[in-house]
């Protein structure tokens, strides 16, 4: 912008576009001498305008802010006014960094649709894995909101890592908020900085107090640190953190194992509805997303986008293809890429159990009394009731001594003695026949004791093994007779095993989780129940599952497998399933519905890559339910899973079909390019302002001067710190590319964002071990899981573009220059050529196009900034001869350079930004088309409409900052010019 303004406080009654003229979005201004960005303003009636801001400056950086015209001064910061300098540092290595530091902090355009990063993590090349971060920018949605629905296993997190870190590079990042089940908070955190350099604060209950302790009273704790992670099961707690979360804004929330948002009315539905209208970007992920409702995932996409669907109660996988993926480990994609890098699961082994002599007593009761085998009635009055004591059974005498002792427990609270005494009666004789029974009656236990010692299991081998039951009494039992068993004596006894359940607090179940997954630790058994069987990482050093009893649903069976079974085994996955038989005339044992289930998983899995539609309910208690109702009737269970799907109950065939769109494989492959995606260049694709693509291709998205991040962060080190191996003890190994130094005291400011855990474990605050070698990173996360290791968080962390030593360095290299301060840079050109940075942005203050040009005095336009540059011979081996320039001539040519920067930017504008405009027309004429009969439905179109008008570019001049000047060199001999044509590089 070239206009500055003088006297903020005359224009209180103006209207909206006169206080965006006076402070357009994307302009910087001055405000108690700090520099901040515009992101809106709006008159008032009484204090001026109200102008919205962020931080740019270095004491301020980041920081949100409001001021009023009518109370402080705000001033437009003139490009006009810009002060050129001399630089005086060799290869004018100042002017250098301080270019590539600006187009590192200057964030992507919202019309940049390609992805920028993909290959700069600590990730495997798969690009099935990039598909979520690509929807996500398509411009597909008016805000970057999605449902990751892949299932168990394909990596989910580092699709989500990947989408955040785009999201981050165009500053739409700034303040995240994943939300997670509280049993994978550090496996969440801990992916997030060993792969992206993304630094999340965790704040589980022990968090939540430390912060609280540190911060002022009544300060809202969500304030204090930017990116945090925090367990669904503290933060539904509405009565204590529903006030902070509606009192703050985020960029990104991510709910992972979303499909605990769907219930209506329940807390972490309320939590979900509380999040979503305050945040920008909005990520769900979950690998069972339905639960078999269509009005209840209609709820769940509504989150993202109120507009999605029209009829909760009917509509199509293509009214929410903009919203969903969804892919499966036989999706043709996923199939092709993991190719040996994903050990495909050995068949699901069933192991027969014939039951002891006591077992036979306890199954000639169950089929005497509570499951007659004549058919004639139950003993108990509650028709279920008798299976979940045939399921309590199945699992382990254990479990069934605390069933039946909780049913005693409340039927002697019932006022009615002679309805209860037959029951009461059955079940005492039940506690007779479980009181002395020991480890020696369990065929179950000897049979898992002689797989356990098979496959290795033992006081002398690393072998680990996960055992899953769905009972905690069976859990607690085996903890204290299983070790014994297999030969663990005295302490390691003790170490050998852990026990994971629900009543666990979140740090005990992180904890326990953490130390399976080390190789230096003791534990060889998980004891686990199925709180592990959502979104827990198993597979680090563990290959071997076995189920001590099965759940009776498909989906729960497929969950607890694929806690081994997912991206990253390196050995084949084994399974077994303990099935308990019977020679008793008519006894339901586990070949009755365990065995059976356990073959159907295997076959679903297999073919379809998934269990969950099998049945076409959606939900594991479904699932179960429905099965033990079948039961009831006296069908199988073949009979009862391939009833529903060939519709023989009532109402289901119409469900099935309307659901089988949505458990495809949805978004399996990328879309072609067109036009409208991004396929076809438009003016400026040269430097990265516009195309979707399929965002393989990217490197032309990142307008950089230096050939690598390694090499900025060199020189960056070499002006800053010249004495950096005194100051900051910096060692480094030029071979294996490790750099080693103790962080100066600004630098652990930013390092207070880091793990706690890790911060301590691995002695940061001392001094810090990076590196740019991703083979060295690698290993380094590796060793940490390996044995002797006492933490998985590694030693050295990969150097990424977000790494907050990156960072540091680039605003250290920024704050070398004063505010518009521009350096004058003697090189290969003919005349005088200004390097011009423009912007246009929306009316949120968000770029939309971002431009970087070289401008001569006669007014001739280069927007390839970066390739006039490298023509120009700015790079490391120019010399600077210290000639001394006079920057007043220079300076009084400012005014018109600008003039015709924003001349060609006018010019070309409408090029630049018809796709977007034409994305966002698009959801405006899908909202024109979208009705609904309440008030509540008004207003949401308006919502969004407004949203969608706000996106878009705004009418008013675009920001102009000068940036340096390059300069003829006196004692050259006369050359080709390398100064700008007329026309631009892109067009």
């Amino acid at each position: 912008m070239t206009a500055v303004q003088t006297s903020p406080e005359q224009h209180g009654d103006a209207s909206d576009a006169a206080g965006q003229e006076q402070f357009p979005a994307g302009a910087q201004v001055l405000v108690r001498d700090e520099v901040w960005l515009v992101r809106n303003a709006v008159p008032t009636t009484d204090d001026g305008t109200r102008v919205e801001v962020v931080g740019v400056s270095d004491f301020v950086r980041d920081q949100e802010a409001v001021f009023f015209t009518g109370l402080d001064t705000v001033e437009l910061i003139d490009p006009r006014d810009t002060r050129l300098i001399a630089d005086d540092s060799p290869t004018y290595r100042r002017s250098r960094l301080f270019l590539e530091a600006v187009l590192r902090r200057t964030a992507l355009p919202q019309s940049e649709r390609r992805l920028a990063l993909a290959d700069s993590f600590l990730l495997d090349p798969l690009p099935y894995q990039h598909r979520p971060a690509e929807l996500a920018l398509s411009g597909a949605n008016l805000r970057p909101r999605l449902l990751i629905a892949d299932v168990v296993g394909l990596g989910k997190t580092l699709e989500i890592g990947l989408t955040l870190a785009e999201l981050i590079r165009r500053g739409r990042g700034e303040r995240i908020l994943v939300v997670t089940p509280q049993h994978v908070l550090e496996q969440f955190q801990h992916e997030l900085w060993t792969r992206f350099a993304i630094p999340l604060v965790r704040l589980d209950s022990v968090g939540i107090e430390r912060i609280q302790r540190e911060i002022p009273a009544g300060r809202n704790p969500f304030t204090f640190f930017k990116r945090v992670i925090v367990s669904i099961d503290t933060l539904k707690n509405t009565d204590q953190y529903r006030h902070h979360l509606e009192q703050i804004r985020w960029d990104a929330v991510v709910i992972d194992e979303s499909h605990n948002l769907i219930n209506r009315g329940s807390l972490r539905n309320q939590l979900a509805q509380t999040l979503a209208p305050r945040t920008d970007a909005l990520i769900l992920a979950s690998a069972t997303p339905h639960n078999g409702d269509a009005r209840s995932f209609a709820e769940l996409i509504a989150l993202l986008d109120p507009a999605a669907i029209r009829d909760p109660e009917n509509y199509r996988a293509e009214d929410i293809e903009h919203l969903f993926i969804r892919r499966t480990k036989v999706s043709t994609e996923v199939r092709e890429q993991m190719k040996g890098q994903w050990a495909d699961r050995g068949p699901s082994q069933a192991v027969h159990c014939p039951a002891t002599p006591a077992e036979e007593r306890i199954f000639e009761e169950l089929a005497a009394v509570w499951l007659p085998r004549d058919g004639s009635p139950s003993v108990s009055s509650v028709p279920l009731f008798p299976y979940t004591l045939l399921k309590s059974f199945l699992s382990s005498h254990a479990a069934l001594k605390a069933t039946v002792s909780a049913r005693i427990k409340t039927l002697e609270k019932k006022d009615d003695p002679r309805a209860t005494a037959a029951e009461l009666a059955a079940l005492r004789r039940l506690t007779e026949l479980t009181a002395d029974l020991t480890e020696a009656d369990s065929a179950k236990f000897a049979s898992l004791v002689e797989q356990l010692k098979g496959i290795g299991v033992g006081p002398s081998s690393d072998t680990r093994v996960v055992v899953f039951s769905e009972r905690v009494q069976t859990l607690e039992w085996l903890a204290t007779v299983l070790p014994a068993a297999l030969g663990f004596r005295g302490r390691t006894g003790k170490d050998c095993l852990r026990v994971m359940h629900g009543g666990l607090s979140d740090e005990q179940q992180m904890r326990v989780v953490e130390e399976f997954g080390l190789a230096g630790a003791p534990v060889r058994i998980l004891l686990t129940g199925d709180v592990a069987s959502e979104g827990v990482n198993l597979h680090r050093q563990c290959h071997q599952l076995v189920h001590y009893d099965v759940p009776w649903s498909l989906i729960r069976i497929e969950q607890r497998n694929g806690r081994i079974d997912r991206y990253g085994q390196a050995h084949p996955p084994q399974f077994r399933a303990l099935i308990l038989t019977s020679g008793t005339e008519g006894a339901k044992d586990d070949t009755l519905v365990s065995e059976r289930l356990l073959e159907r998983e295997d076959q679903a899995h297999r073919s379809l890559g998934t269990a969950e539609a099998v049945t076409g309910l959606y939900r594991a208690e479904a699932e179960e339910k429905s099965l033990i109702q079948d039961l009831l009737r006296g069908r199988t269970v073949d009979e009862s899973l391939d009833g529903r799907r060939s519709g023989e109950d009532a109402g289901t065939d119409a469900m099935d079909d309307f659901l089988a769109d949505f458990f495809g494989s949805v978004g399996d492959e990328p879309q072609a390019e067109t036009a409208e995606t991004g396929g076809q260049s438009a003016p400026g694709a040269a430097d990265g302002t516009t195309g979707a693509g399929t965002g393989e291709a990217t490197g032309s998205v990142l307008p950089r001067l230096f050939d690598s991040t390694a090499h900025f962060l060199d020189e960056a080190l070499r002006e800053v710190y010249p004495d950096a191996r005194d100051r900051l003890d910096l060692d480094r190994d030029e071979q294996s590319g490790l750099l080693s130094f103790r962080p100066p005291a600004d630098l652990l400011h930013r390092l207070k964002a880091l793990p706690v855990d890790y911060l301590r474990e691995q002695r940061l605050r001392e001094r810090l071990l990076v590196t740019f070698n991703r083979r060295l990173a690698q290993h380094s996360l590796q060793r940490a899981r390996e044995a002797g290791s006492t933490s998985s968080w590694p030693e050295i962390s990969l150097l990424t573009d977000l790494h907050p030593v990156v960072e540091w360095l680039t605003d250290k290299v920024l704050v070398r220059l004063g505010r518009q301060e521009a350096p004058m840079i003697t090189a290969e050109v003919a005349e005088p050529t200004y390097l011009v940075q423009g912007v246009y942005s929306n009316a949120l203050g968000r770029p939309t196009v971002v431009k970087w040009m070289g401008v001569t005095r006669s007014g001739a336009v280069d927007d390839d900034m970066v390739s006039l540059l490298r023509r120009s011979g700015v790079g490391p081996t120019m010399a600077n001869k210290l000639r001394h320039r006079d920057p007043a001539p220079l300076a009084a040519a400012i005014p018109a350079v600008l003039e015709a920067a924003e001349a060609f930017m006018e010019r070309h504008r409408d090029a630049w930004d018809r796709p977007l405009r034409e994305s966002i027309e698009r959801h405006k004429l899908r909202l024109g088309d979208w009705e609904q009969p309440t008030l509540a439905g008004e207003h949401t179109k308006r919502r969004l409409t407004d949203l969608a008008d706000d996106l878009l570019t705004t009418g008013q001049r675009p920001m102009l900052r000068v940036l340096a000047v390059l300069l003829p060199d006196p004692d050259a001999p006369p050359a080709a010019s390398a100064s700008p044509s007329a026309a631009p590089a892109a067009l």
